[in-house]
Parts: structure tokens; sequence; C-alpha cells
């Protein structure tokens, strides 16, 4: 049976665990993450969608269990 990636709320979290869970996922520094959604919300070009994103894969994702 193949092992699919799936993408959950992070256990190392500041405030949701969704940037947390993206770097998880993406195998990357939470960090990192952290900034770049951070400087997008800044920038004020994609601030109504990183917060609706961000927003979103904070209710819709599972957290993770272990």
């Amino acid at each position: 049976m193949e092992n699919k990636k799936r993408f959950y709320l992070s256990n190392d979290k500041k405030i949701a665990g969704v940037c947390g869970g993206i770097a998880e996922y993406f195998d990357t520094d939470p960090t990192f993450v952290r900034i770049l959604f951070l400087a997008l919300f800044l920038s004020g070009i994609f601030s109504a969608a990183v917060f609706v994103a961000y927003f979103a894969f904070w209710i819709i994702a599972p957290k993770k269990t272990n």
C-alpha cells in the first residue's frame, strides 16, 4: 500500500500549527514558513488571501495525533 503524504496541523505551533504543519509537509524550517507568511501578509498584496488561507487551514486541517 502506498504511503501518501498528508497535511496536519503541527504540535510545533505559535498560533494554530498551520505554518509548522506546512514546514513538516515540505520538510523545511518552520521559522522560514512563518517569516514567509508574515512577509506576504504585511506586503499588502496578498494579505487577504493569506489570512483566508491560514484560517481555512486552521479550520479544515486535522490535528496531528502523535
